[in-house]
């Protein structure tokens, strides 16, 4: 019987063998044998109970937040809506009880055309009483108006008649047959004028 030792089986090129093998296995414990599957968290502790009820949270923010920034906006078209419709109430008003004077002062141009062939203490006390109703109107926001020799303006002026006149530019107003109050956007009423023409 021969006595020689027995030599080692020859390694395949490529292949790891058991001692490499032993040497490349991390020892027990440490961070890489908990990461390999042994005692390390799993991939899903990431999103865990915490992140979700954050991602809620922040949500539910954001939600109430949009909501407050709609109440503002819709308390501020609202408001702007009053205003608006408190404007018109008042200019109704004023335009009602303006109106309500006009009767009273045709009267006291009425009476002031016929007192003025018998001058006497009331032609003064009429004419103070007209004054203080035309006051009361440019008050209200509605002047007097009643110019002549100014250009007729269909925005001012109501036309009631036609006067030859030829020193007169044809168009213009030479005479006010009945004041008007206020002016374009903002009148009781217009002029009524007597404009002139040529033949």
């Amino acid at each position: 019987m021969s006595t020689q030792p027995q030599q080692p089986e020859p390694v395949p090129e490529g292949a790891v063998t058991e001692q490499e093998r032993e040497q490349d296995l991390p020892a027990p414990g440490t961070a890489e044998a908990r990461g390999a599957g042994g005692e390390g968290p799993g991939p899903d502790a990431a999103g865990g109970p915490a992140d979700t009820a954050s991602g809620e949270q922040a949500a539910a923010l954001a939600e109430l937040e949009d909501r407050w920034r709609r109440a503002l906006a819709d308390l501020e078209n609202l408001r702007k809506r009053h205003a608006k419709e408190l404007e018109r109430e008042r200019a109704a008003e004023r335009a009602r009880t303006a109106a309500a004077l006009l009767p009273v002062i045709d009267n006291l141009e009425l009476a002031l055309s016929h007192a003025e062939a018998d001058p006497g203490s009331i032609v003064e006390g009429v004419k103070a009483i007209r004054d203080q109703a035309v006051n009361t109107l440019a008050q209200l926001g509605y002047e007097r108006r009643g110019e002549t020799g100014v250009p007729f303006d269909p925005a001012r002026h109501e036309v009631l008649g036609v006067i030859e006149d030829p020193e007169a530019e044809p168009g213009t107003v030479v005479q006010v047959l009945r004041p008007g109050y206020g002016d374009p956007g903002n009148q009781l009423r217009p002029v009524a004028v007597a404009v002139a023409k040529r033949e």
